[in-house]
């Protein structure tokens, strides 16, 4: 422990691994990568019911939404790469969502907004379909009916860490392709 001033105590960390000096730090290009993408996260809105306007609110100025690097909110799946799936998903639904899922350039990544999109919610009928992950792999799950905009970037902010720690290969591991072709999705 190092000691500054009167009351207070500073703890010295180690650096990273890697070779670093004056000015300078050498690390892994994994780590480099993820940091950058973790960073620059494009979401797609695909808002359907009320949960849908809890994310305009996350994304106007009281919550800012863009401090995270989601500046830009696509409406063209081959220009996003986060998936915000929000609201009721009806049955005769699940094929457009599943196409723009699959339009979606890799790396992409999905969260299931709201008690609908994770469960089906409220609407345990015939015609809903109770949660997205049935169709579409999901990493990350925001609970609520409908959840406040700071759940939302809670839910934004455990996709960056999520982004930031996978390897830079793992898309193209058979793991993941077992994954998609357990959902049916074509893999290159």
């Amino acid at each position: 422990m190092a000691e500054i001033g009167s009351n207070v105590n500073v703890e010295l960390k180690p650096t990273e691994q890697g070779y670093n000096g004056p000015g300078f730090q050498l690390t892994s290009i994994d780590k480099i990568v993820g940091l950058a993408r973790s960073k620059s996260l494009w979401p797609l809105p695909f808002a359907t019911s009320c949960c849908g306007i809890e994310f305009m609110a996350t994304m106007g100025a009281n919550y800012d939404l863009a401090r995270f690097g989601s500046e830009r909110p696509s409406f063209s799946p081959r220009q996003a790469d986060m998936l915000l799936v929000m609201g009721t998903i009806a049955k005769k639904m699940g094929p457009v969502l599943r196409q723009v899922y699959e339009q979606m350039a890799e790396p992409r990544w999905v969260i299931a907004v709201g008690a609908c999109a994770c469960s089906g919610g409220v609407f345990d009928t015939y015609s809903v379909l109770q949660g997205i992950d049935k169709i579409i792999p999901v990493d990350v799950y925001v609970p609520g009916c409908p959840p406040r905009p700071e759940q939302i970037l809670d839910g934004v902010m455990k996709l960056q860490d999520l982004v930031k720690t996978e390897q830079f290969t793992r898309r193209e591991s058979p793991e993941y392709k077992a994954l998609l072709a357990s959902y049916g999705i074509n893999v290159n």
